[in-house]
Order: C-alpha cells, then structure tokens, then sequence
C-alpha cells in the first residue's frame, strides 16, 4: 500500500507551498509540489512541479492560468526533491514573476 505525505507551507500571508507524494518501497509513485499565491482571495497554482502525464515536468503560470511546461528529464524522485528545493529557495521571485501580470490587467 502506497505511503502518502501531503503538506502545506507558508511563506507569507500571500503565498504557500503545497506538497503531494506517494511512495511503494522507496520509489516514488506519483508527486506534486507547487507555489500558491493568492490573488484578490484566490488561491492560484504559479509553479508546479508533478508527474501527472507520465514523466517529471514543471509548469509556470500566469495570473490568467495561461502555462509553460518544461519537461525536466529527471526520475520522479529526483524531480520531487528538485522542485520542493526550488520552490523553497525561490518562491518569492516566483511571486514577483507571477504578479507582474496582475498589473496589467
């Protein structure tokens, strides 16, 4: 029976980590991470990092939900580890990135 571990990080009252995985022996089954940030009382995704097409890959999104993906060429476990590290080291540039667009509209 697959292990699962699912948990929330804040950053600030603006912006949250939530992570997702599940592991069989070791081997990481399926995950997602992602950068979270509100906006006028939404939460939405700005950076995600999952395998949910069959392979590891990141994906970045605007205010509007508009996405890049990137595929990322690395095991899941490889990618999981990555994208929580990244995420926790860059998240605030990720939200500045984020809302830039926001002005603009």
């Amino acid at each position: 029976m697959p292990r699962k571990v699912d948990f929330v990080v804040i950053f600030d009252n603006e912006v949250r980590k939530r992570h997702y995985h599940e592991t069989e022996k070791g081997k990481v089954l399926y995950f997602v991470v992602q950068l979270e940030v509100r906006v006028k009382n939404d939460w939405k995704v700005a950076v995600r990092y999952d395998c949910s097409h069959g392979f590891s890959h990141m994906d970045k999104y605007d205010t509007k939900g508009n996405k890049t993906k990137e595929t990322l060429n690395l095991s899941f476990e490889t990618a999981l580890t990555y994208g929580d590290w990244d995420i926790n080291k860059n998240w605030l540039s990720y939200k500045k990135e984020f809302l830039k667009g926001e002005n603009n509209e």
